[in-house]
Formats: C-alpha cells, sequence, structure tokens
C-alpha cells in the first residue's frame, strides 16, 4: 500500500458550498451573478474574487487576491488563456460546482476547484482555509517535478513532520496536520496567529517560496526557500551518497564501508553514479547497521507497516535479499515498519532533526564495527587524563579572554618576519600592515599587524579572531593564532602566495592569468564561502566588507573570504539590524546598510552581486566610466542585459573561447543580488543553485533596477557623506 501527498504549500484551495449573494458577500447562487466591480469576499475577509487587470494592461480577467494588502497580489486567474477584452464580464454558476463568466453572448467555462455542492441547489462560497487531498494509493511523500524528472524531495511523512528543509516543526505560525487513514489522506496547516499573512510560491525554475507579509515595510518577505541550500537537489551524490552542506566537497558515501563507484568522476564532482559497498552481500548472513543523523531516502520503493515494532521490521526485511534497509515509521509513537527495495538515494546529512536507519550489510563489516568500538573505548579510557589536562591549559589561557586558538610568543614573530622588515611586507589594510612569515619549521604564514594609526583597534581585532576561529570552511581564510603581548596585537594567518583577487582582476597584465574557469570557479567558491557563514555555520555571520581586496587566492587560485574585523552575528531569528556607525567599502555597500545603517544577509548578498559583476568585466564599480553615460558598473551591466547585449560586459582580456551560457548566467545571478530592494535579492543558497543549474540562464528571473543605478545616487543622498573617494575601508560617526 503506497500513498503520496500533493504540493500541498503551492496549492490554493476554493471550497464550494451553500449561501446566498447580497453586495461583496462570500457565495453566489445559480440564479445569480457577479458584474465587473463586484466582488465575492471570503468569510474571514482574507480572500476577494472578482475581475481585475494586471498592471498596465486593459484585459479583464477572474481571479483572486488577498483583500487587505495593500500591493495587490493575485493568487489565482481562472481565465488566463481567454481574458475579456472589457468591463462588460460576468461571473456566474452555470453548473453544480462550476464557475463561468461571459461577455455579451460568450461564455465560458472555468471548471469545479474542489467542490463540495448540494446538487439540486448549486451554490458557490469562497473560504479562507485550504487542505491538500492525496492520491491514496501511494506513499506518503512531497516531490517537486519538472515534467516526469523529480528536482526536490521532502518526506517521508515520520509522523511528526516532513524530515528535510524547509521544516514545518520549526513553524511557530502554523499547526500542521497529516491524517492517513483507510478513509482518507491529506495534509492540512492551520494559521495559530489568524492576522498572519502568507502565500506560497513557485517559478519556472522549480524555486518555490514562503513570503509573509510585513506592514511596517508594506511589502512580500522572504520567510523560507525551497531548495535552501544545493543538498535540496534530488539524488545529487547518487546511490548510498550523503550530502553534507558544511563539508567540501559536498557529496561523500554514507562511511568508509561505502566506496565511490567512479572514482575519477568523483573527483571532477560528478557524484551522480553514488557509492557502493566495499563488501558484498551474502543474504544470509548479512547483518543490519545504525546510520544516525540523515535525512530518510527516497522511498518511492518501499513497502510499510504501520503495527509493526522495529524488531519485527529488521525480521521481515532479513527474510527478502532484496531488502536493503529499514527504519521506524512513526517515531511519535515508536511503532511502524518502513523498508526499502531498491538502492539508498537522495540522502543529506542532518545537523538536527536527523533520522535513524538501519542498512543491510556484510556480516565482516559488523565485525570490524565490534572491533572499532573496543578500540574506541580503550582510546577514551587512556584518552581521559589528556583531556584533563588540555581542560586545565585552556582555563589558563582563557584568562587572556581568548582561547580559541594558539597564543604566539611576540619572539616567534619577530623572528619569523624578520623584525617586520620591509622586504616582508605583503601590504596595507586598514586593520594595519600585513607581513610575510617563516616560521622553524618552514611553515609559511601571514601576520596582521595592528597599526597604531588604525582605526579598526584592538576591539577589531578580537572580533575577527573570535569568529574566523570558529569557522572552518575550504573557502574561508584559515586563522593560525594570535599574538597580544605589550603594545603589539597580531593576527596570524595561512599565507596565500597570489594575494587577493584585486591585484589580479584590475591589472592589466595579470588580468589575463584568470581565464573563465577560473573566475567561475572563484565565483562559485565566494558564493560556497559566503552561504557557510549565513547558513551552514555554527554562527549566523554577516561579513559587512565584502570586496575584490578581501578575496585572498592559494596557490591554485582558490578563493578565501578574509578580513572579518567588521563582521557581526546573528542568533535565534534575528535577520538584520541596524547601525549608527556604518563600516564598509563604497561601491560594495548595499544602499538600505550605506543610507539608514540597516544591515542583513541581504547586504552580503548586493556586495557578492557586486563582486560578480566585477570578476566578468574586469571593471570596478566606483571606478567604472563610460563614454555613453554617466552609469556605474550595475546600471551599465543592467542596460546591456536589457538590450540582451549582456555579453559586451565580458572582461576583454579574456580569450574568446569562454562559456557563454556559464557568462550569461553569472551576469544574471550578479544583477539579481544588487536589485535596490534587499526583498528582491535571493539568498545565497539560491545563489549557489542558479550558478550551478546547467539548464540555461533562461530560467532565472529578470533582474529589477539595482542600486545605486547611478553614482549620483548615494552622492546626493542627504543621509550618506563619504569620508573617502578611494576604496578603502570606511568608518562614519553619525547620528540617526
Amino acid at each position: 500500500m503506497r500513498r503520496t501527498v500533493g504540493f500541498p504549500w503551492f496549492l490554493l484551495v476554493i471550497s464550494l458550498i451553500i449561501s446566498t449573494i447580497c453586495g461583496a458577500t462570500d457565495t453566489i447562487n445559480a440564479d445569480e451573478f457577479i458584474r465587473d466591480g463586484e466582488t465575492l469576499v471570503s468569510p474571514g475577509g482574507k480572500f476577494e474574487l472578482g475581475f481585475f487587470s494586471p498592471g498596465k494592461s486593459s484585459n479583464r480577467y477572474v481571479g483572486m487576491w488577498f483583500k487587505n494588502i495593500t500591493e495587490m497580489t493575485v493568487v489565482w486567474v481562472a481565465n488566463r488563456e481567454s481574458p475579456l477584452t472589457d468591463t462588460s464580464g460576468v461571473l456566474t454558476v452555470i453548473s453544480p460546482g462550476n464557475l463561468g463568466h461571459s461577455q455579451f453572448h460568450k461564455q465560458h467555462r472555468m471548471g469545479r476547484p474542489n467542490t463540495s455542492i448540494a446538487a439540486e441547489n448549486p451554490v458557490s462560497q469562497l473560504l479562507d482555509f485550504r487542505k491538500s487531498c492525496c492520491d491514496r494509493q501511494k506513499q506518503q511523500w512531497l516531490l517537486i517535478k519538472r515534467g516526469s524528472l523529480i528536482q526536490h524531495r521532502i518526506g517521508p511523512w515520520n509522523g511528526i513532520r516532513f524530515p528535510g528543509p524547509p521544516n514545518p516543526r520549526e513553524d511557530p505560525t502554523y499547526k500542521l496536520s497529516f491524517v492517513m487513514d483507510d478513509e482518507k489522506v491529506y495534509y492540512k496547516s492551520d494559521l495559530i496567529d489568524k492576522s498572519f499573512v502568507s502565500r506560497y510560491t513557485m517559478n519556472q525554475s522549480g524555486v518555490s517560496q514562503r513570503l509573509t507579509w510585513v506592514d511596517r515595510t508594506r511589502g512580500w518577505v522572504v520567510y523560507f526557500s525551497m531548495p535552501s541550500d544545493i543538498c535540496d537537489n534530488y539524488k545529487l551524490c547518487g546511490a548510498y551518497g550523503s550530502c553534507n552542506v558544511g563539508s567540501s566537497p559536498s557529496c561523500e558515501c554514507l562511511d568508509h564501508r561505502f566506496v565511490p563507484k567512479d572514482s575519477e568522476g568523483w573527483v571532477r564532482a560528478d557524484w551522480s553514479n553514488g557509492c557502493v559497498r566495499r563488501a558484498n552481500m551474502s543474504c544470509q548472513d548479512d547483518v543490519f547497521l545504525k546510520y544516525s543523523g540523515i535525512k530518510l531516502p527516497d522511498a518511492t520503493h518501499t513497502w510499510h507497516n504501520n503495527t509493526m515494532t522495529l524488531d519485527e521490521c529488521r525480521v521481515e526485511c532479513l527474510k527478502n535479499c532484496s531488502c536493503m534497509a529499514y527504519t521506524q515509521l512513526d517515531i511519535r509513537r515508536g511503532s511502524g515498519c518502513l523498508i526499502w527495495f531498491d538502492e539508498l538515494v537522495d540522502i543529506r546529512t542532518m545537523s538536527a532533526d536527523g533520522q535513524v536507519m538501519y542498512i543491510r550489510m556484510a556480516s565482516s563489516e559488523a565485525e570490524e564495527s565490534k572491533g572499532k568500538k573496543r578500540e574506541i573505548l580503550i582510546a577514551s579510557l587512556v584518552s581521559v587524563v589528556g583531556i584533563v589536562i588540555l581542560v586545565l591549559l585552556s582555563l589558563y589561557v582563557y584568562n587572556e579572554k581568548l582561547s580559541d586558538l594558539p597564543f604566539f610568543d611576540l619572539s616567534v614573530i619577530l623572528k619569523a618576519t624578520d623584525q617586520f622588515s620591509n622586504s616582508n611586507k605583503l601590504g596595507e589594510g586598514g586593520f594595519g600592515p600585513v607581513y610575510k612569515g617563516i616560521l622553524e619549521g618552514g611553515q609559511e604564514i601571514a601576520v596582521k599587524r595592528l597599526s597604531g594609526e588604525s582605526r579598526q583597534g584592538l576591539d577589531e581585532l578580537k572580533n575577527e579572531f573570535i569568529f574566523i576561529a570558529k569557522l572552518q570552511h575550504r573557502n574561508l581564510v584559515k586563522l593560525l593564532g594570535c599574538c597580544i603581548q605589550g603594545d603589539e596585537s597580531m593576527l596570524v594567518y595561512e599565507y596565500m602566495p597570489n594575494k587577493s583577487l584585486d591585484m589580479f582582476l584590475f591589472d592589466q597584465t595579470k588580468s589575463s592569468i584568470l581565464d573563465w574557469q577560473k573566475r567561475f570557479d572563484i565565483i562559485n567558491g565566494i558564493a560556497r564561502g559566503l552561504l557557510y557563514l549565513h547558513q551552514d555555520s555554527r554562527l549566523r555571520i554577516i561579513h559587512r566588507d565584502l570586496k575584490a581586496s578581501n578575496i585572498l587566492l592559494d596557490s591554485e587560485m582558490n578563493p578565501k573570504i578574509s578580513d572579518f574585523g567588521l563582521a557581526r552575528s546573528f542568533g535565534g531569528n534575528e535577520t538584520e539590524a541596524r547601525t549608527r556607525r556604518v563600516v564598509g567599502t563604497y561601491g560594495y555597500m548595499s544602499p538600505e546598510y550605506a543610507v539608514d545603517g540597516l544591515f542583513s544577509v541581504k547586504s552580503d548578498v548586493f556586495s557578492f552581486g557586486v563582486l560578480v559583476l566585477e570578476i566578468v568585466s574586469g571593471k570596478t564599480n566606483r571606478g567604472f566610466t563610460h563614454s555613453e553615460h554617466s552609469l556605474n558598473l550595475l546600471g551599465h551591466a543592467w542596460q546591456l542585459e536589457k538590450e540582451r547585449r549582456s555579453l559586451e560586459l565580458v572582461d576583454p582580456a579574456l580569450d574568446i573561447d569562454f562559456q557563454t551560457a556559464e557568462v550569461s548566467r553569472s551576469i544574471q545571478v550578479g544583477l539579481l543580488c544588487v536589485q535596490q530592494n534587499p526583498e528582491d535579492r535571493p539568498n545565497m543558497s539560491s545563489v549557489v543553485f542558479m550558478l550551478r543549474n546547467e539548464a540555461g540562464s533562461g530560467e532565472i528571473p529578470q533582474a529589477k533596477e539595482p542600486g545605486f543605478f547611478t553614482r549620483r545616487d548615494i552622492q546626493n543622498s542627504n543621509n550618506a557623506k563619504p569620508n573617502s573617494i578611494n576604496e578603502i575601508t570606511i568608518t562614519m560617526l553619525e547620528p540617526r
């Protein structure tokens, strides 16, 4: 017995029952009609049904929209393919449960969406609630498809929630219900706060969003998106592969008992062939090993029983050599059995709300597991003394208030940098000078030394130290330690031999070294690093000073985000903040931050968009000039995109042999990121997804006008007073 749930978050349900019509009421009888200009209003006053014209169009459509929202938002259209040309239309019930509209002698049938009708006296009523019904013959999961191909999957239902983001359990605005019995199957969400206004959308690329209405800003704000990260892409890591957004690469085999099926493809980041067991199974002597903290695999080829215990489930699975795994069906009641009969696909590692499943393995793997447990136990006992010593040492170091990374003695730094000689000086920033050093073991380091004239000071040094010490990602610069001794304050980093991105990108002789593949890899690397900061790290961090000079390049030209002195962390449900102290770099700062001091993850998204356009063009945003107009780089790129000439933006230093689809997609994504309104900009999970989506740039939404469309926008602002015309980090102290 298999059941399926449709797409409850994207279905708008109109139920039809009995009453009469009077002015702006909620019902319409079979012998009555609604003229253009009259409407039906749902009993709760949430929705309104009537005729409307979208935008500047003069055509008239029958549709439904939110009643008490200042920005008219249509949620359903009846006659999308057959609009009326004037206001003479009427709306009526032409048969039980079927609405129709007419224009003079023309009559159009509009269908019967989810009908509940008294057949002898048909009446239609507009309701406020929704309930998704399902095909009871299939399993209980949520799928998003493009044609017959699955794009994203959530589920199966485990008795509490649909595992996999977005996680309904954490949503305080809805009470969720899932009913599955012999008579019916449906999924329902009831608003707890009836004043809360929300809608679900899905674009042509399969990206779905839940948006909420904010009265203060009089606009819609994205509450969450699906896919929320790269691991939401269906079957990304193939069979027995697990996706983990916190690791790099994102795909890995479930554990050491599995190996890549195509090792060469795995190295090239082609994980589609997945993994295979390293030891062959024999069926009769097989065992089941426990895997925890995962999103359960695709349950298309499964069998379930609602009453079995977990032990009975194991016995049932062991009887059938085709059974690959089993788990508990209902974790809420601790009962039920779910069995897989095919390869396990679409698995991801989950830091929270992950589930347990038992996978069939060769008996030899169980013996190894027992041996390893004994080794681990012995090692744990032996290491207790060592742990105690480490704790005592940590407490000693904590007297300095910074204990996450080693402290370097000043004498070690002086020796490594040859007394901070000018020959070892790598450059100068807002923090102070940066020197190259070599430790006694031969390790190369970069030492950032706090200048006595620095605007950032000791607080920013501590801020950067604390943040980077807690972050680990291949696209973030690695902090090795610090030195605070006497008047000296320094941070010690891994050495980046290729220095910063701007030294290549904006140099006429070096820019040719950055071919398109390197540039595209840099764009993707920065995007992954920023996604980690915003979503996947232990802290939600806003960088606030993302720019080309803060992107360091290692020996293989891999990008590393650096300089966290101005970063801020958000906790809990905090999403944005306002500051009187505006810090950052003009040309990269978002409009809402530069003018009003308001910053959020969307501020970093704006800076990233500027970076993308600079990487494609090889030109700086603030230094950009053009003989035909006074637009900045953002405005110039937007105009070219509107005129379908976006490839003219490409850096002349690039060889003509580049991937035009990747370039076009990068430009479109960059323009989406620099849109004027923060709510229009995508989050970084959507950015990473769009950059990886090889289906074509035509599926990426059209960008609206960018922020700071011309250079004059910020120069004419009464609130913005730039104190520097150079691309350096600035700080303005200004009462607001």
